[in-house]
């Protein structure tokens, strides 16, 4: 699946208020309610501590059961328990990055179809870097920073099938 998010237009690298996520566009369409990801279990792997929990909190709000994990190494033993049904990646990570964490998740699952949807959150924003992480093997890209309409969308496509 070829798709590929971009981040919001400004100069600002914060990321926007998740408290405020009912205003969004696509909770004015009916589309974003708290249960909205419901008995989904995500992992978010991300070395940033705010960036991590951004993620954390706005999934919880929506009623998903979220395990988080800082490195590579953390994510790969979370999938082994966790069995997640999507998992969000930062590409670039110390002690391995979201391509080594990409390559791991699918030796795990060699015999499983369909695989894990896995979505990469990254800060790179070339062309060539985003066509570098879609031919790794990575179901959808997120550019940050991103709104969390971008991040609900995404994930909803990805768990839509091909």
């Amino acid at each position: 699946m070829l798709c590929c998010w971009t981040a919001t237009r400004g100069k600002s690298t914060s990321y926007p208020e998740v408290s405020r996520f009912e205003d969004s566009n696509l909770n004015s369409k009916g589309l974003m309610s708290p249960a909205s990801l419901s008995g989904l279990t995500i992992l978010v792997v991300e070395d940033h501590d705010d960036a991590r929990r951004y993620v954390e909190l706005f999934l919880r709000q929506l009623g998903a059961n979220v395990v988080a994990a800082r490195n590579a190494v953390e994510g790969v033993e979370a999938v082994k328990r966790h069995s997640p049904a999507v998992v969000l990646s930062d590409i670039l990570m110390p002690g391995g990055d979201g391509f080594q964490l990409l390559r791991e998740i699918r030796a795990l699952e060699r015999d499983c179809v369909p695989p894990v949807p896995v979505i990469a959150m990254t800060a790179l924003f070339s062309p060539a870097d985003g066509r570098r992480i879609l031919d790794a093997g990575f179901s959808a890209y997120l550019r940050k920073p991103f709104t969390p309409d971008r991040l609900f969308e995404a994930i909803r496509l990805v768990l839509s099938g091909p």
